[in-house]
C-alpha cells in the first residue's frame, strides 16, 4: 500500500480524532524544525505544511479546513496570548461545552443547513407528500426551515441534543415540534421522512436505524453524505450546492 493510502486509512477516525492528529503533525514539524535552528518563518512553514498535508484525506471540506487551520490559529493565539493563566483557556471553553456538550461531539458538528439546500427535494419524493417529518440533530432550526419550504403543510419535528440550541430553535421555528434528546434513541416509526445533515461514519447507522424502524416507502435525506453501498434514488446537485442524497426505503424482501 503506498504512503498516500496508509496515510488515508489512518485518518479513517471518528472525528475529531483526524483533526486532532493534524494539529499534533503539524506542531511537531515546528518543534522539529526550530530545533534544526531554522528560522521562525521557516519552522511556521513546515507546520502549516505539515497541518495541511495531514488534512488532506479529512472527509469533507468543512473538516479539511478545521483540520487545517488549527495550527495557525493555535500559533497566533499563543502569540499576544502566551501569558493567559491556565483558567482563562478553562473559561474560553465553557460556552463551547454549554452549546456543544461533550456527548454529542460524535455527532456532527454545528453547520447549518443552507436555506436552499432542498429545492428540488420535493419534486424527488412527489406524491403522496410527506406529513410527518424528522430533521434528526436540527441545530438552531436551519434544515426544519428548508424542509418547510419543500412542504408548507408538513407535520414538523427536530430532535437536539444541545439543551441550548433546541430552546433557540423552539423559538426560531414556532410551527415545528421541537425536543431536546438523542436522535438515535428517538423512535422513527410513523415517520414518512427523515432528514440529516451529519456526518460519513453516520450515515450506515442512520441507514440501519431507518430500515428497523420506518416503514416501506418512507424517505431518508441526506444533505452531503451519501449512505456507504446504497443507491439513492436521486442525488440533487448543482452548481454551488451541496449534494441532496434522497433514498426510499425498500420493502422486506429487497433489504
Amino acid at each position: 500500500m503506498s504512503l498516500p493510502a496508509r496515510l488515508g486509512t489512518a485518518l479513517r477516525l471518528p472525528w475529531p480524532l483526524p483533526a486532532l492528529l493534524a494539529w499534533g503533525g503539524a506542531w511537531a514539524a515546528w518543534l522539529v524544525a526550530s530545533s534544526a535552528d531554522l528560522s521562525g518563518a521557516w519552522a511556521l512553514l513546515a507546520g502549516l505544511l505539515a497541518g495541511g498535508a495531514l488534512a488532506l484525506p479529512c472527509d469533507g471540506g468543512w473538516r479539511r479546513f478545521l483540520a487545517a487551520a488549527g495550527f495557525p490559529l493555535s500559533a497566533l493565539a499563543l502569540g499576544p496570548a502566551a501569558a493567559w493563566p491556565a483558567w482563562a483557556w478553562l473559561l474560553l471553553m465553557l460556552p463551547l461545552l454549554v452549546i456543544y456538550p461533550l456527548r454529542a461531539w460524535r455527532d456532527a458538528p454545528f453547520f447549518p443547513t443552507p436555506a436552499a439546500a432542498l429545492d428540488g427535494l420535493a419534486g424527488v419524493v412527489g406524491a403522496p407528500a410527506p406529513l410527518h417529518v424528522l430533521d434528526a440533530g436540527c441545530g438552531l432550526g436551519h434544515g426544519l426551515a428548508a424542509l418547510r419550504r419543500a412542504w408548507p403543510g408538513a407535520q414538523l419535528q427536530g430532535v437536539e441534543r444541545s439543551a441550548l440550541l433546541q430552546r433557540v430553535a423552539a423559538l426560531r421555528c414556532p410551527w415545528a415540534r421541537i425536543r431536546c434528546g438523542d436522535m438515535w434513541a428517538g423512535d422513527w416509526s410513523g415517520l414518512d421522512l427523515v432528514y440529516l445533515f451529519q456526518r460519513p461514519e453516520s450515515m450506515d447507522r442512520a441507514w440501519r436505524k431507518a430500515l428497523a424502524e420506518m416503514r416501506p416507502g418512507a424517505w431518508l435525506v441526506s444533505l452531503e453524505f451519501a449512505v456507504p453501498g446504497q443507491a439513492p434514488v436521486a442525488c440533487l446537485q448543482g452548481p454551488g450546492r451541496r449534494a441532496v442524497w434522497v433514498y426510499c426505503l425498500p420493502p422486506p424482501g429487497r433489504r
